[in-house]
């Protein structure tokens, strides 16, 4: 185990929450010079921490809780009856690992995806700069995901490899094709990578109870919630 003690973290000033609008949020960051080191972050995933771009991160908010940790236990998971669809759907797809790159194919479907699906986010408008210093980051754990239909791009998962499990990053799609649910498939066909791998769980970042845009997380069944510096399942 690294000494987690030894790090440093920083905590933000409180600014609007971007998900829960009447809230004011306040983020903690690992402190930038730590090197990103793989073993560092899954054992700081295991305390509810992300990845955004270089940085380390969670909630760390003096009224609000409402952020918790999600994972999936891959080898507990079981595909309900729409998910076995979903997978069934999209089993003609070809998936395929790749380093984090900027090229033209990935910001077209990265610029369509926000401006279609996420007008009304804090993502909005979309920008070279934005999707390379977010996703497009030099790190040896970090994987580009590809979904094609034969040549064609229909899907990106951001992943990052992690001793411990896949953490999934962000994932951006084609929006016309709605009926392959393609957001869902990429969270199941990750669940199944991280079994194939041997590592124990996908994580997914934060649920917020009352954030409808976060209600997809808990159709994947079991799902543990990092709750009072533990991990249960939600029942």
């Amino acid at each position: 185990m690294t000494e987690l003690a030894r790090l440093k973290f920083y905590a933000t000033q409180p600014h609007p929450c971007s998900y829960l609008p009447e809230e004011q949020a306040t983020t903690l960051f690992l402190d930038p010079s730590q090197p990103m080191d793989a073993q560092v972050y899954a054992e700081l995933s295991e305390l509810g921490f992300r990845r955004s771009g270089d940085h380390l991160y969670r909630p760390h908010c003096q009224r609000c809780n409402a952020c918790v940790p999600a994972r999936i236990p891959a080898d507990r998971f079981e595909p309900n009856r729409q998910q076995r669809k979903i997978l069934k759907r999209n089993a003609d797809l070809q998936v395929r690992s790749c380093r984090p790159a900027f090229t033209s194919e990935y910001y077209s479907l990265y610029a369509r995806y926000i401006e279609l699906r996420h007008a009304d986010g804090d993502m909005y408008p979309p920008s070279r700069e934005q999707f390379t210093t977010f996703l497009v980051r030099d790190l040896p754990f970090s994987r580009f995901y590809e979904f094609r239909l034969g040549d064609r791009l229909l899907a990106v998962a951001v992943t990052d490899v992690l001793p411990n499990g896949l953490s999934a990053v962000y994932t951006f799609y084609d929006p016309d094709e709605e009926r392959r649910s393609l957001g869902r498939y990429a969270i199941l066909w990750q669940i199944g990578e991280t079994e194939r791998l041997g590592l124990q769980a996908v994580y997914l970042g934060y649920w917020i109870k009352n954030c409808r845009k976060m209600n997809y997380k808990t159709q994947y069944r079991p799902i543990e919630l990092f709750v009072n510096q533990r991990w249960a399942c939600l029942t």
